[in-house]
């Protein structure tokens, strides 16, 4: 059903809710993996206009996503990862496209109300942005942690 499926990840313990719901999916439809993380910090949305080298948190980030990246093969999954710098749901919804993606599954925190218009989601602008469909799992209930997920 689903060939090749993008899992945008965040650096933080929501990223084994969607990891662990992902590698359920892939493995009964025969799926590759490709994980994206989208630095935002000022950096990494001007390192190629200014021609910046790649910050401190970039290469954190790339050692995060190439480490999951390397554990998911180890699992027996065809898996590639990206590391992009911009506004997340404008290069979720790009990735998907440019790497022929047929699902993007993220995980969301559930924020309601006045929460979403002061943080906004990244998740709503992703599914604004895409005609993929995105399958969004919900993360763990109250507050945002930020340490993160290590297999």
């Amino acid at each position: 059903m689903y060939r090749r499926i993008l899992v945008p990840l965040e650096h933080s313990s929501y990223d084994r809710v969607i990891i662990d719901h992902v590698r359920q999916l892939a493995r009964l439809c025969g799926s590759s993996i490709v994980l994206i993380h989208v630095a935002d910090g000022w950096a990494a949305r001007n390192q190629q206009s200014l021609k910046l080298r790649e910050s401190e948190e970039m290469r954190v980030d790339r050692d995060y996503i190439e480490g999951l990246c390397a554990w998911l093969r180890g699992e027996g999954f065809e898996t590639e990862s990206i590391l992009a710098g911009g506004d997340p749901a404008s290069e979720i919804a790009s990735a998907a496209d440019r790497e022929q993606c047929d699902l993007i599954a993220m995980a969301t925190h559930g924020h309601k109300g006045l929460q979403d218009l002061l943080y906004g989601t990244t998740a709503n602008g992703v599914r604004h942005r895409t005609m993929v469909p995105v399958l969004m799992v919900r993360g763990p209930v109250g507050g945002r942690p930020r340490r993160s997920f290590a297999p």
